[in-house]
């Protein structure tokens, strides 16, 4: 996982149609698409739009030239959040039905109802798009570049600001972590290690955290002397300079921007 956000950044610096897209642009986009997804009723119409949206998602990730590879390794990091959420609605009766069916187990230990399979079956589609729609963001835009979009849009100062500190220390963090790391693994310390005493292993590991803990406080110390030193405040993102959209992010902006609300607005007068 600490591996990853580098990966992740490092994915997001590269060049290409997606990459070369407005963040402004990206960030409208899959905000706009999630909010249809959400907003839509749970019913099966809203395969009518998973289809064409994924297939939106899909060729936008082809052209990034990104391997599927990552989508695929990001996407199953991110499953357990939600999947086990949605899995659960299935042994319990769903409320957005009049009627509670019992589907038939050879061993009934727990009670499983049809309405709730379909109900947690239309959750997973809403959530496979709008997961997918996340990670297409954040593997073809970096992080400033998304605040930078976000303060541009009319997010007030602080809140960029805040959320800038909040992930650069993110990224500190892991370098901290993984030079303890290696650290432990050059002294041979295995946490998991069944030859090693439980009490020693958990002291050692409390030693780490605390290590970890204060270093993490003393640069966040000198980081905040030196912001100061340099004029750095709440303020820094007041005077942002302006980024007109070019001819390229205005079409893809204008069509999509039409083209998805026109999807969801014809599937629901349609299929319900």
């Amino acid at each position: 996982m600490i591996e990853e956000l580098s990966a992740i950044e490092w994915d997001a610096s590269r060049s290409s149609f997606t990459h070369n897209l407005d963040a402004r642009v990206k960030l409208i986009l899959v905000l706009l698409m999630i909010v249809l997804v959400v907003s839509y009723p749970l019913s099966w119409g809203v395969i009518y739009i998973a289809v064409p949206f994924g297939l939106i998602i899909a060729g936008l990730w082809a052209l990034s030239t990104l391997p599927v590879k990552t989508y695929l390794t990001r996407f199953l990091m991110t499953l357990p959040f939600g999947f086990f959420i949605i899995f659960f609605q299935i042994f319990f009766k769903n409320s957005h039905y009049q009627t509670a069916t019992e589907v038939p187990l050879p061993f009934p230990f727990f009670p499983i109802y049809y309405e709730s399979v379909e109900f947690a079956s239309l959750l997973f589609i809403k959530f496979l798009l709008c997961i997918s729609a996340i990670l297409l963001l954040s593997s073809t835009t970096p992080v400033q570049e998304l605040l930078n979009a976000g303060r541009r849009l009319g997010l007030p100062s602080v809140m960029a600001l805040s959320l800038g500190m909040m992930i650069r220390y993110l990224f500190l963090f892991a370098t901290m972590f993984t030079q303890i790391h290696h650290s432990l693994q050059g002294r041979n310390f295995d946490p998991w290690a069944k030859n090693l005493p439980y009490r020693y292993r958990i002291r050692t590991l409390g030693y780490a955290m605390g290590v970890l803990f204060l270093r993490a406080y003393e640069q966040g110390e000198r980081t905040y002397s030196a912001m100061l030193c340099r004029g750095y405040g709440s303020h820094a993102l007041d005077h942002l300079q302006k980024k007109p959209l070019n001819c390229i992010d205005k079409i893809v902006l204008s069509s999509l921007g039409m083209v998805m609300p026109a999807l969801a607005a014809a599937s629901y007068l349609i299929h319900g």
